[in-house]
């Protein structure tokens, strides 16, 4: 392993560790606010910590000729956001990130209808695998005990990975014109416009203790997407993105001791299928890479 691939990885671990800290610090406050108050925040938050840098590069690169793909990106990303915070609050939290990395599987199939990028034979293994995962993640729900969470949640946050995975095949068709800064920028404006009428419709008074969680959770956030960004610059998505799936590793240990959640051995099972899938997945990629080369 060379030393960019090895600081690639690392960024890439923290930048997960990041993130699931700020998935903790959304159920933690998802107890006083309401899922469109935290999801507001969120946007707000983001849009404040991207503040010192347009500064800094300049406000002219942000003229754009694309707003309704602007439009379109920042509409369907925030709808994934609502549908993972969502998740989030109703679903232990190993369960949820599961259903959250299940989104890359669903890329190729939405680059196919859309972009008309066709989806290889590793895609669809990769997708078979990984709806078997899910299926397994579900198979408590059938059963006499059940899980101790509702079966809705689970088609809601998969309804997110779907959403997720359309924005990033949106960014995808913006990339050959839009700068990452400008579609940050536009995200970040309009998710937080259009995500107010559903806080105030859904309002709860915020605690004056909950102030500083939220000024946190847009800190953290915004650390994690820096610490992503960097690890793909540094290392090819082939050679790290491997290291996403310790996103369930951090859920499985938060769970556990804040909430005392201990998984199923059917979520294992599950989580092995879907980082089975994403193997797939990346591996595909990379022949992919090669043929073109």
């Amino acid at each position: 392993m060379t030393q960019q691939i090895r600081q690639g990885a690392l960024f890439l671990l923290l930048g997960e560790a990041l993130l699931a800290i700020m998935a903790a610090m959304v159920r933690h406050l998802s107890d006083d606010l309401s899922t469109g108050q935290i999801v507001f925040f969120r946007n707000i938050a983001g849009l404040i910590a991207l503040f010192p840098l347009l500064l800094h590069t300049g406000l002219a690169q942000l003229k754009t000729q694309h707003f309704t793909g602007h439009l379109t990106r920042s509409l369907v990303g925030v709808s994934a956001m609502y549908c993972y915070f969502w998740a989030l609050a109703h679903m232990p939290l190993t369960e949820a990130f599961l259903v959250k990395l299940s989104a890359p599987l669903f890329m190729p199939l939405l680059a196919l209808w859309w972009l008309k990028e066709p989806a290889g034979r590793y895609s669809w293994l990769a997708l078979l695998i990984g709806f078997g995962g899910v299926a397994v993640i579900l198979l408590p729900q059938g059963s006499s005990e059940g899980a101790g969470w509702p079966l809705h949640a689970v088609l809601i946050g998969l309804l997110g990975a779907v959403l997720a995975a359309a924005a990033k095949v949106t960014i995808r068709s913006m990339s050959s014109t839009e700068s990452s800064q400008r579609i940050v920028f536009y995200f970040g404006v309009i998710s937080a416009t259009v995500s107010l009428p559903a806080a105030l419709l859904d309002w709860r008074p915020v605690p004056v203790e909950i102030w500083g969680w939220l000024a946190l959770l847009g800190m953290i956030a915004s650390a994690g997407q820096l610490a992503l960004t960097k690890a793909y610059r540094m290392a090819p998505t082939g050679k790290i993105g491997v290291y996403v799936y310790s996103a369930v590793i951090y859920g499985a240990l938060m769970g556990w001791w804040f909430w005392d959640e201990i998984p199923l051995w059917t979520t294992w099972a599950g989580a092995a299928l879907i980082v089975a899938a994403g193997l797939v997945n990346l591996r595909g990629g990379k022949s992919k890479r090669k043929v073109v080369s």
